[in-house]
């Protein structure tokens, strides 16, 4: 049975990547540093259905702190890493800049280390769309995207380069994925769909910023979760997109919102931010091509199946901070 380590476990896409992997077979060593970027709890609600699986195997530990890292690499023989631990947010980036580059460029550096240390020959590295600000839609991956407009953007890239300088000197098999605004149920609270979800249920005005025409390219989060698992095959170095190829307005997602929690959503308005984009959409051709991927859950039922589970866990959601 191969063993493969994914980092960032108890975080949102990192805890279905795990579980979509021990679906396959696979045993798996999760890492998480259960920071307080947002409510613990969330976190806690998916190691715990994690760690019912025999094949589950957990550790809080940071992938910053290579020395707490070693020993688990030492005392394991994984044939692939699945790095999903990062600092997300293009808006907090820019209140706390530091933090983003130590925790998604060097702990990446980290773990590209060890992998060489440890003779671990697959890497797949969670990237972002946000790299493609400015560039012509469809985002195709071969667009030079060379000037991110956020701290959190910048950090994501210079992980990208730091995984393809470790295949160029040591042959390790890189999978890049940037993923398109991934949603779905235990999603971040910091997130339009988590939150949008939330206030509507209690009744308070949904923060937009923007004037609501601006358009995702919403991904769920199992079909995201698959692809990555279907990037564990032998590509060289590749950077491939995830997204639904899709875009809809955030109007759209509002009122299927609506819809499915049988409340009138009251909108607030504000400044469209100037580290956001006014809209994203992805080219799947490669993953298509390469990995026989692509999305399966419409936006429609991604949000309704959103809105189920936050009514069957409203009971400690509603006590979640957005």
């Amino acid at each position: 049975m191969e063993k493969v380590l994914v980092t960032g476990a108890a975080g949102f896409i990192g805890s279905k990547v795990c579980e979509e992997l021990l679906g396959r077979g696979y045993e798996v060593v999760g890492l998480d540093n259960m920071n307080t970027y947002y409510d613990v709890a969330l976190k806690r609600w998916r190691i715990d259905r994690l760690e019912g699986n025999k094949n589950f195997k957990f550790f809080q530990v940071d992938i910053e702190n290579f020395e707490a890292l070693s020993p688990i690499f030492a005392d394991h023989k994984f044939s692939a890493v699945i790095n999903e631990a990062a600092r997300a947010g293009v808006r907090y980036s820019m209140v706390n800049p530091f933090v983003y580059m130590t925790t998604n460029a060097n702990g990446t550096l980290n773990l590209l280390e060890l992998c060489r240390r440890h003779d671990i020959n697959k890497f797949i590295l969670a990237s972002t769309s946000s790299l493609y600000a400015g560039q012509k839609m469809p985002f195709r991956e071969d667009l030079p995207v060379n000037t991110p407009i956020s701290p959190y953007a910048a950090s994501k890239k210079a992980a990208e380069m730091m995984a393809y300088s470790y295949h160029n000197l040591y042959e390790i098999d890189v999978t890049v994925f940037r993923y398109f605004t991934v949603y779905g149920p235990a999603g971040r609270p910091d997130m339009s769909i988590f939150r949008f979800i939330k206030w509507c249920m209690e009744g308070n005005p949904l923060e937009i910023f923007g004037d609501g025409t601006q358009k995702r390219d919403f991904t769920f989060v199992d079909d995201v979760a698959r692809g990555t698992v279907a990037g564990l095959k032998k590509v060289g170095y590749q950077v491939i997109n995830l997204g639904n190829n899709k875009p809809n307005e955030l109007k759209t997602a509002i009122k299927l919102i609506e819809e499915y929690t049988g409340k009138k959503a009251r909108l607030d308005f504000k400044e469209f931010h100037q580290a956001d984009m006014m809209a994203t959409w992805a080219d799947i051709d490669k993953a298509q091509e390469m990995l026989e991927w692509q999305p399966e859950i419409p936006l429609d039922e991604g949000v309704e199946r959103t809105v189920k589970w936050t009514l069957d866990n409203w009971d400690w959601l509603q006590k979640v901070e957005v």
